[in-house]
Formats: structure tokens, sequence, C-alpha cells
């Protein structure tokens, strides 16, 4: 029978690769560790006494921004809802205070398309001053009816992608800045997508997430620049939510309400530069992660391609009638 003595040592290549096995097992768990404490544990900001008392929302009468409205009201904060249409401010800030006794809530009409843009964001700073705006999102945005080609996209629906995702963000954003500078609080959240921060591409959706990368972009350099002046620049990146922008009605695990997406995407304002708040969407990024990037190419390049065939094959009936 052998002894302990006779035993060989084990080479050293052996033992480093096992050094190295355990670190990256042991790196995995911690990660798993701290996205679980994120996700389920972790409190929320206190948003009213750390930023301030006013939250602003571009985007507020529908989908996720008007279920984020809803939610910081729910945070003690009065809200500013931001939009293009006066009756649908109206009507949004009715059920608020009647949902929200007590509630402050003011409005202010933007049609970020309109060519006059500067001006009217240049309005909404002066409404906002003396005002303790500690909280913006910037949610305000547009998509593709549907998948194209980007030979496809006119110049209308190209321009209009710009100005609602690239410089209604940048305009907001530079109008309501310099407030929280001088206040030395404030957080700041951008909303992109999972188009341009977890899938490697979404292919006929080209101009779409090529401006959503500029939020990202945009946000991260912003967090870098003033997270040391007390201000907190975010960008969220959901995959899908049940909205009329994503052209889907029901929720579903994996498209959740607008109102399961606010009451995660609030909980997780003020904290990383980049999240993507709502659980199941981050375990879908996971999943993608792991497929090789040309055979994920392939696969949303063909989902994209049903998309146009529906899309145009409605388009082609509702002209025919």
């Amino acid at each position: 029978m052998a002894s302990c003595a006779d035993a060989q040592p084990q080479p050293a290549w052996a033992l480093a690769l096992a050094a190295l096995g355990l670190l990256v097992s042991a790196r995995a768990a911690a990660r798993l560790a701290l996205w679980l404490y994120a996700a389920f544990l972790r409190p929320a900001r206190p948003l009213r006494r750390r930023y301030g008392a006013w939250a602003v929302v571009t985007g507020a009468t529908d989908g996720i921004g008007r279920a984020l409205a809803f939610r910081l009201a729910a945070a003690g904060l009065g809200v500013v809802l931001v939009g293009r249409n006066p009756d649908k401010l109206a009507a949004v800030s009715a059920e608020l205070e009647a949902k929200r006794p007590g509630a402050e809530v003011r409005t202010f009409v933007v049609d970020f398309a309109d060519d006059d843009l500067a001006t009217r964001v240049g309005a909404l700073g002066e409404f906002l001053r003396g005002l303790d705006v500690g909280v913006l999102v910037n949610n305000v945005g547009a998509s593709y009816p549907y998948a194209r080609y980007f030979h496809e996209v006119d110049e209308a629906l190209a321009q209009r992608l710009i100005r609602l995702n690239v410089e209604a963000v940048t305009r907001v954003t530079h109008a309501v800045l310099p407030g929280m500078l001088e206040r030395g609080r404030g957080a700041i959240m951008n909303m992109g997508s999972g188009a341009s921060a977890i899938m490697p591409s979404d292919p006929l959706y080209t101009v779409y997430v090529a401006t959503k990368a500029y939020v990202d972009q945009f946000s991260r350099c912003l967090h870098v620049e003033y997270k040391g002046k007390g201000i907190d620049v975010q960008c969220q990146v959901p995959i899908q939510v049940a909205t009329k922008l994503a052209s889907i009605r029901k929720p579903t695990l994996l498209a959740p309400s607008p109102e399961a997406y606010a009451r995660a995407a609030v909980r997780r304002i003020g904290y990383e530069p980049r999240c993507t708040p709502y659980w199941a969407h981050a375990v879908v990024g996971l999943l993608i992660s792991l497929v090789p990037e040309p055979v994920a190419d392939r696969m949303f390049l063909n989902r994209s391609l049903g998309i146009r065939a529906r899309g145009r094959a409605k388009e082609a009936k509702k002209k025919a009638q």
C-alpha cells in the first residue's frame, strides 16, 4: 500500500491551472452574489433626501415614462411631466394627483421632433429655474415602425430618430445640469437600449441602435465628468418592455409591463453608470453573451427579417384599403 510520502508532486502547470480555475470560479461567484444583491436586496436611494425635491421626466404620457413618473411620485418627489400632447399631459397629471393626494405635479409641453427644439428646451430650462430638480429622466425616444434595411430608411425617419434619441437627451441634460451643479447634487437617468449595449448587433434597426449607442457613451462620459461633483449619471439598458414603442401589447416574463420595469428602474437610480434593472433582461443578456457573435448576428438578422416581412405586408394591406 502506497504511503503519502510516495505521492508524486503535481507539476507546476497543473497547480497553476487549478489555481486559475479557482480564481475564475471565485470571480464568477462574487459577480453572481453582487448581481443578486443589486437586483433583489439592495435598497433604493433616498431620492428626495439625496438629490432634491423634484424629478423631471420626458416622454411622460405613455409607457415607461408614465410609469416612472408614478414611481418617482411614490418615492416622495414632485414630478414635472414633459411631453408633446397637452391633453395627455393633463390627463396623466390628474391621474397622478388622484392616486397620490398631495403630490406636486407640473407639466410642460415640448414636441421633441419639432424644428424649434432648441428654443423649446431653452424655455423648459427657464420653467425649471428655481425648482430643486434632483432627478432627470431622459426617457423620450423613437424607434422604427418595423425593421428595415438601412437603404430603406427615409430622411424623415432618420431625422426623427436622431432628434428624439440624440438631440433631445443632449439638450435637456444641458438645460438641467447647471442647476444640479449649483446645488452640488443630482441624478440623471438616460434611457438606452439593450440593442446597443447587450446584443452584439441588431440588424435592420441600424440607425435606432446607433442613436442608443450615443446615449450609452454620452451617459458614461458624463458619469466620469460629474461623479466628483455630486451628480450620478446612469444609462439604463432594457431589452424589451410591453409598450407601443416596442409594438408589444401583452406583458410577459421577458417583456414586462411598464409598471414592472419602472419598479426595478427606480431602485437602481444613482448606482451603476450602466445597468439592466429588470432581472429577466439581465439573465437574457448573460445567455446572449455565451452565444458566439456570428451565431447571434444570424439569429437576430433572421428575427428582424421576419419582423420586416410582417411589417411590409401590414403596410401594403393598409395602402390597398
